[in-house]
C-alpha cells in the first residue's frame, strides 16, 4: 500500500515501516560519529524502549557503547490492511541494525506495568545475560493496571490548586488560541502518581534483585522534565509533575534497597522535545516551537538522541556527573539558561496566528512530530507501495 500520514488531534494513527527505519538509522549513525566514556555498560535493560527518550537509550548503549540490550515496550503489530504503531518499525529497525553487525539484542512485547512481563524479562536475564548493570526506565502511558490488585488508574493532565486558562497553538487548526484546563482532584492526582510515577520503577528494580539479576554496583536512571515559569502550570507543577516528583522518592528507596549490592539510581532532567507523550501535553507544541526558534538559532538544541548521548559520555559514566541540588542528573542546562527562556517567553507573548512561521519554528516541530511515524525522511520514497507487514527478529 502506498502510506501516507493519519493525523487525528495530537496524534498519528499509522506510521511508515521504511520511514521509521530511516529514523533509526539516523540516530545510530549520530551515535557512531561520536565518543564515548571511557567506562561503558555491558548488559543493559530498558523499560520502555520503542519510542523517544527510550529507543535513544537502546540506541546509545548499543552502538554507541556496544552493550548487549533487552528491550521491554508494548507496540501494535501489522496486519495486511493496517500498519503497525511506530514503535513496533522502530524496534524492528534496530534489531535489524544490530543483527548486522552481530550484536546481541532480543526484545519482549508486553504490558510491562504486569507481572508476567517482569517475570519474562527475568527469565531472558537468567538464561542469557546473566545480570544487568544498566536499567533503564522510560515509560509513558495514560494507564496502568496494578499488577497485585488488578486496579486500573487513569492519569490527567491537569494543574494543581486551580483552573487555568492560557495560550496555545491549535496543531489541528494551526491557530493560536487558549485552552482551559480545570484543576484536578485529589483522586485524580493520586491516580496520576500511580502510573507515571516512581511505583513501577521500584516494582522493576525489586524483582530484578530479588532474582539475583542485577550486577554489583548497576546502575538505573529514569527520566524526567522540570522547565521553567511557563510550562509549569500545566506540566511541572501540575499532576504531571507530582507524579515526576514521586521519582525523586523511588530513586531514594531503590538506592537504599540495593545499598548492599552498590547501586545507583538517578532521574534524569533532560530537554522538552517532540514525542508522542509530549504532543499531547496543551502548551507544550507551542513553548517546544518558540523553544526551537530560539536553541536551532543559537546551535544549542538537542533532540532525543544528542541529550542521551551526552548523558551517557558525559553524567551515567561521565568522570564528573553534573548533579542538581536535588542529586538528579542534569542534561537540561541549555534549555533553562535565563537568556534561552526569556526569549521564549518574548515570543510567547507576542506570536499570533498570523505571526506563527515568523516568530516560531511550528514547521520543525511539525517536521519532528511527522518523523516520530516515519514520515518526511530524507531519501523514502512515500509515492511507493510497500507492505506494511515486518517482523521483529529476536521477539520473545
Amino acid at each position: 500500500m502506498v502510506i501516507q500520514p493519519k493525523i487525528r488531534g495530537f496524534i498519528c494513527t499509522n506510521a511508515h515501516p521504511a520511514g521509521c527505519e530511516a529514523h533509526v538509522n539516523e540516530q545510530i549513525a549520530y551515535v557512531r560519529s561520536q565518543l564515548q566514556a571511557e567506562t561503558k555498560p555491558k548488559n543493559v535493560l530498558v523499560i520502555g524502549s520503542s519510542t523517544g527518550y527510550g529507543l535513544a537509550s537502546r540506541i546509545t548503549a548499543a552502538f554507541g557503547n556496544n552493550a548487549k540490550t533487552l528491550g521491554v515496550f508494548f507496540e501494535k503489530g501489522p496486519t495486511e490492511k493496517k500498519t503497525a504503531s511506530a514503535g513496533w518499525y522502530n524496534t524492528a529497525a534496530f534489531q535489524k541494525a544490530a543483527d548486522e553487525i552481530g550484536l546481541w539484542s532480543k526484545n519482549i512485547n508486553g504490558d510491562a506495568f504486569s507481572n508476567e512481563i517482569k517475570e519474562k524479562t527475568i527469565d531472558v536475564i537468567k538464561e542469557e545475560l546473566g545480570q544487568i548493570d544498566l536499567v533503564v526506565y522510560s515509560l509513558a502511558s495514560p494507564r496502568r493496571t496494578d499488577p497485585n490488585t488488578g486496579e486500573v488508574y487513569s492519569s490527567t493532565l491537569k494543574p494543581i490548586g486551580q483552573d487555568i486558562t492560557t495560550k496555545n497553538l491549535n496543531t489541528s487548526k494551526r491557530i493560536i488560541d487558549e485552552v482551559s484546563v480545570e484543576a484536578a482532584s485529589e483522586d485524580e492526582i493520586a491516580n496520576t502518581i500511580k502510573v507515571m510515577g516512581g511505583e513501577d520503577w521500584e516494582l522493576w528494580i525489586n524483582a530484578l534483585k530479588g532474582a539475583g539479576v542485577l550486577a554489583d554496583g548497576f546502575k538505573t536512571v529514569a527520566y524526567t522534565y522540570i522547565g521553567k515559569e511557563l510550562t509549569w502550570p500545566i506540566y511541572g507543577k501540575a499532576t504531571i509533575g507530582r507524579a515526576k516528583d514521586d521519582l525523586d522518592r523511588a530513586s531514594g528507596a531503590i538506592k537504599a534497597a540495593t545499598a548492599d549490592i552498590r547501586g545507583e539510581a538517578y532521574v534524569t532532567s533532560l530537554n522538552a522535545v517532540v514525542t508522542q507523550a509530549s504532543s499531547a501535553i496543551p502548551i507544550m507544541p507551542l513553548y517546544i516551537s518558540a523553544m526551537f526558534k530560539v536553541m536551532k538559532g543559537d546551535g544549542t538544541y538537542e533532540g532525543c538522541i544528542e541529550q542521551i548521548q551526552g548523558l551517557f559520555r558525559e553524567n551515567l559514566y561521565g568522570e564528573n556527573p553534573n548533579l542538581d541540588d536535588m542529586g538528579r542528573l542534569r542534561q537540561n542546562d541549555k534549555e533553562l539558561e535565563d537568556s534561552v527562556q526569556q526569549r521564549v517567553n518574548d515570543i510567547w507573548n507576542s506570536v499570533t496566528t498570523e505571526t506563527i512561521d515568523e516568530l516560531t519554528d511550528y514547521k520543525g516541530y511539525h517536521k519532528e512530530f511527522l518523523n516520530l511515524f516515519g514520515f518526511e525522511l530524507a531519501g523514502v520514497d512515500y509515492d511507493a507501495d510497500v507492505s506494511p507487514v515486518v517482523e521483529i527478529n529476536n521477539l520473545v
